[in-house]
């Protein structure tokens, strides 16, 4: 677990469908849903923003680092991530410790709100570790990074290229 821009995140290897499938268990959360990637710069999703004519690929890149997380046209991500959707919502975080978890990880990473699908998203890792207590998350203690949320209740924007804002 590791603090974000709003809230509380769980965080994963997004090619890992093994580690995806135990998250969205514990989340409760069906796989066509879809996730979100987080990375410490966008070169990461070089492939997505590839896809981009000069005024979209200008637009998302002025937003990041930031809260906002941009649908692309997926072109490397498994299906696990998209919901078997074209698309892919990912994101340069403006959190210092999230970039830095995705730089040591060497790569973009899952990260959704550390909640269950439906309830209230955690602002304080006390929050974000009752969400998810060791009898079912074993050895979660080991994996919550020290931090703090940046606007406490306050996740990303999601929004697509067409100007459609889908979480604000």
């Amino acid at each position: 677990m590791h603090a974000a821009e709003g809230v509380w995140g769980l965080a994963c290897d997004p090619f890992d469908e093994t580690a995806v499938a135990r998250l969205l268990q514990l989340k409760r959360r069906p796989v066509t849903k879809g996730l979100i990637l987080i990375a410490d710069d966008a070169a990461r999703f070089d492939l997505e923003l590839g896809t981009l004519n000069a005024s979209d690929r200008s637009t998302v890149l002025g937003s990041w680092p930031g809260a906002v997380t941009w649908i692309l046209p997926n072109r490397q991500f498994p299906y696990w991530i998209t919901g078997g959707r074209d698309g892919v919502a990912v994101r340069v975080p403006g959190h210092a410790q999230s970039r830095a978890l995705c730089r040591a990880f060497d790569g973009p990473l899952v990260s959704t709100s550390a909640n269950r699908m439906g309830q209230p998203a955690p602002i304080s890792a006390l929050q974000a570790r009752r969400r998810f207590p060791t009898a079912e998350f074993p050895g979660s203690a080991d994996y919550i990074l020290p931090g703090e949320v940046l606007q406490p209740g306050r996740p990303s924007q999601i929004r697509t290229l067409s100007g459609n804002v889908l979480r604000g």
